[in-house]
């Protein structure tokens, strides 16, 4: 499994913000170009948000759904890209000071992408969250510039 963790600047309620706002999605995931929510109830437990990828002039969709929501501490997804299966993402907001370790532990779940999980995909797994946790980060930050705590 890939776990990670990063410390960021800001209270737990600050980064389950942007983790429940659903036209963010694209904003701290690494891969995503663009992200529409399929149901208005995210991160409610079976709401989804659709997102494409593109590489180059190839583009495809995929689909996340929320299987887990405590409201400003986990969030659980498991995303689905048609080549590949599915992937769980779990995302753990703990409480460091008046700042959040986020840990974040994914993992293939279903289908090919399951099957040909290895030594090597762990450490691009490892390299997707460093960039995506290290986004998140400063997209929570820079929203909240001006309400630093004390």
């Amino acid at each position: 499994m890939a776990v990670r963790h990063h410390l960021i600047r800001r209270p737990p309620h600050a980064v389950w913000a942007v983790l429940a706002d659903p036209a963010r999605y694209g904003e701290w995931v690494v891969g995503p170009s663009e992200s529409t929510p399929l149901d208005q109830a995210w991160p409610e437990v079976g709401s989804r948000i659709r997102y494409t990828l593109r590489l180059g002039p190839w583009s495809s969709d995929g689909v996340t759904t929320v299987r887990h929501s405590e409201t400003g501490r986990e969030l659980e997804l498991e995303a689905s890209f048609k080549p590949l299966g599915t992937a769980r993402i779990f995302l753990q907001l703990r409480p460091w000071g008046e700042e959040t370790l986020v840990v974040c532990d994914e993992h293939p779940l279903r289908g090919p992408g399951g099957a040909l999980h290895n030594p090597a995909t762990e450490a691009l797994l490892q390299l997707r969250h460093r960039g995506m946790l290290a986004r998140l980060a400063r997209v929570v930050e820079r929203q909240h510039e001006g309400t630093r705590h004390t």
